[in-house]
This record gives C-alpha cells, structure tokens and sequence, in this order.
C-alpha cells in the first residue's frame, strides 16, 4: 500500500518560520524522526519512508501555496496513490494554535492551497489534518498574519504540537483515517 502525505506551505527562506508553513515544520519532524531527508523533485521535495510495511511518500510542494494542486495530482499519478491513501496537512486560522482537526472530506474553507487541490483532483473528498494557528488578527489583516512568524509562547508549545501531528499521521497510515480522528482529534 502506498501513502502520500503532503505538507502545505510555501518555497523560500523567507517563508520557512511563517504559520503558513506548518504543513512543511510537520512533515520535517516525521521525516528527521524516520531518518529520511528530503530530495528535490519535480513540483516538491520528497522523502521516502515506510511506516510498518507501508511505503509513505512525503511531499513538500514547490509550486507555491496556491498551486498547490499541481504538486499534489502529479505525484498521486505518479506513484498511483489511492485518494484515500491522501493525507494534506494545512494551517488552519479557524482554530486555536495548535489544536488537531482531521477530516476525511469537506470545503477548503477559505484556504486557497486546499481550493487548488480540490479543482485539480475534482473533489473535496481526501483526507485533511488541519493545524491550528488561530486567528488573532485585525480585519483586513489575515495576510500579514498567516505570513507572520510564530509568537515566542507558541514557539515554546511548537516540538510538544508537532509531535502530536507526527503520531496522527502515524495513525492514519497504520490504523486508517477514521481511528485516527477518533483518536486525535480534538487532542
């Protein structure tokens, strides 16, 4: 059975300690945790992993948040992942930092690099683990905020959360979408 697991965010160095970057910090923690680096590849960086017998391909995408979509259909095709073998984590405003939310299907909520997936896969039903970075900006601002680094209170709370996410993804793989959001969400 294969497994591609992609982490949301955008390319550059001017990006990497953003919120909107979460998908990416969570997929190199499962990776360093699995000693596996990423590789640079057509539309991302990959690694390989396997999760108890599983093949697990993680993806960070190089086309950027909102071209996400691209990244996501070439390596489905390619390594002829299951849509239901998909798992997108995302930063998600509509949250409190931190907290876990896993769903199986849904809207894209406002999120443009789940929109762009979603238009290139032509459905909302896949898996996504969403990471909460709460929503504590002025009207208007929600760019400035997203795109902003981490507050150092939530810097302290980061390797505690992540490793959270990385257990949740664990449990996908192994015990399937479903134990897993009875497991995790919420937690």
């Amino acid at each position: 059975m294969k497994y591609l697991i992609v982490g949301l965010g955008n390319i550059g160095a001017e990006y990497a300690e953003t919120r909107h970057n979460i998908g990416f910090k969570v997929l190199d923690a499962f990776a360093e945790a699995s000693d596996a680096s990423f590789m640079s590849g057509r539309y991302g960086a990959t690694a390989e992993v396997r999760v108890r017998g599983r093949a697990v391909t993680l993806l960070k995408p190089s086309t950027y948040m909102n071209l996400s979509g691209k990244a996501v259909r070439y390596w489905m095709e390619t390594l002829k992942v299951e849509r239901q073998n998909l798992l997108v984590v995302v930063d998600d405003i509509a949250l409190p930092f931190g907290e876990l939310r896993m769903r199986l299907k849904g809207s894209a909520g406002g999120h443009n690099g789940l929109k762009n997936i979603s238009e290139l896969l032509g459905t909302e039903e896949y898996a996504r683990l969403r990471f909460g970075i709460g929503g504590d900006f002025s009207r208007g601002h929600q760019v400035d905020y997203v795109l902003g680094e981490w507050t150092e209170q939530e810097r302290e709370k980061m390797p505690e959360r992540i490793k959270v996410f990385c257990n949740a993804i664990t449990s996908f793989i192994v015990s399937g979408a479903e134990r897993a959001m009875n497991d995790f969400n919420h937690k």
